[in-house]
């Protein structure tokens, strides 16, 4: 699947820091402003073209405490869409680790708040999903020249 290596520079500490920070940042203020603020990423293709962004909450699988990041998202009928890219890093990121152990999550896009179930797209689904992703934004199909992973698709359903 690798086509080009990942720029070494994006594993800096600085840069991990940067997006630690960046991402902490981008939750405190969506959540104070119900989604005004931090509603879209405007970093990489999203500079040409904001991407949407929304909050998922996940549970720690070490911990049990509730863990919220702010993702991309794509909707796809009632189900919320998002990509496990980090980046095109070799390894999943912790929030996809934690919905594997705790499917149930909450997706918070704008003010509205929704119970989730959310799970890994089989195949077919990621097949049907990726080019509609990579619209919202193109980066995707970079990252995925990045890793020799398949770069997981989460589906979130409504929890019933």
């Amino acid at each position: 699947m690798t086509g080009k290596a990942r720029p070494d520079q994006l594993d800096s500490d600085a840069v991990q820091r940067g997006m630690k920070w960046g991402s902490r940042l981008n939750t405190e203020l969506y959540r104070r402003t119900g989604g005004r603020l931090g509603k879209t990423w405007r970093i990489g293709a999203g500079l040409r073209k904001p991407a949407p962004v929304c909050l998922l909450t996940t549970t720690g699988r070490k911990t049990g405490q509730p863990r919220t990041v702010p993702l991309i998202y794509m909707s796809d009928d009632d189900n919320v869409v998002f990509v496990a890219s980090q980046g095109g890093r070799a390894t999943n990121p912790m929030w996809f680790g934690n919905i594997v152990a705790n499917p149930r999550v909450t997706v918070q896009i704008g003010k509205i708040k929704r119970d989730m179930i959310a799970r890994a797209a089989d195949q077919a689904e990621r097949d049907r999903l990726w080019p509609r992703l990579v619209e919202v934004y193109a980066d995707y199909d970079q990252y995925q020249e990045w890793t020799e992973r398949s770069i997981p698709v989460v589906i979130c359903s409504p929890a019933d």
